[in-house]
C-alpha cells in the first residue's frame, strides 16, 4: 500500500510539475503580441522529451531536445556548449569545434538527440545549452525508471 501511495504522490507530482510549466501570456497588442517579451519572443525556445518516460532497469532511455521559434542564425546559438546533468548523479558536457560565426550566413542546430542508461528511480534529466560561461536556454525532463529483476 506504501508502494502505491508513492507512485500515486510522484503521478501528482508530474502533473503538478506540467502544471508549472505553462505560462501564461502576458498584455498582448493589436497583432496578438506580447507586449512585454519583445526581444525574447524572437528567441527560440528549448524543448526535452523523452522515450520512454515511464520503463524498467536498466533503462535505455532515448532525449531529444528541440529549439522551435526564432531565426536561424542568431548568434548565441550558434555552436553552443551541451551539458547535461542525468538526473542520478553523473552529467556530461559536450562542445563542438565550429567555423567562426557570420551573421546571416551560419545557421545552429535545431535538434539534439542522446541515449543514457538509467537505473531504478525518478531522474529529473536537465539539458543546458551555453555561450562561454553564460547559459542561454534550458529544459528539462522526467523519467520514471522502475525496479526491474536484476535490482530485486
Amino acid at each position: 500500500m506504501k508502494s502505491r501511495r508513492r507512485s500515486l504522490a510522484e503521478g501528482v507530482g508530474c502533473l503538478m510539475l506540467a502544471a508549472a510549466v505553462t505560462v501564461a501570456a502576458g498584455p498582448q497588442d493589436k497583432s496578438g503580441k506580447d507586449k512585454e517579451s519583445g526581444e525574447k519572443e524572437k528567441r527560440p525556445k528549448l524543448s526535452l522529451t523523452a522515450r520512454p518516460p515511464i520503463a524498467m532497469s536498466p533503462a535505455r532511455v532515448s532525449l531529444t531536445a528541440e529549439l522551435s521559434g526564432g531565426p536561424d542564425d542568431l548568434e548565441d546559438f550558434y555552436c553552443p556548449t551541451i551539458e547535461w546533468d542525468w538526473g542520478d548523479g553523473t552529467s556530461s558536457e559536450t562542445s563542438s569545434d565550429c567555423d567562426p560565426y557570420e551573421a546571416g550566413k551560419s545557421t545552429f542546430r535545431r535538434r539534439f538527440t542522446v541515449e543514457h542508461i538509467f537505473r531504478a528511480g525518478y531522474h529529473r534529466v536537465s539539458l543546458r545549452l551555453k555561450k562561454h560561461d553564460k547559459q542561454i536556454s534550458s529544459a528539462t525532463v522526467v523519467v520514471d525508471v522502475r525496479p526491474g529483476i536484476r535490482d530485486l
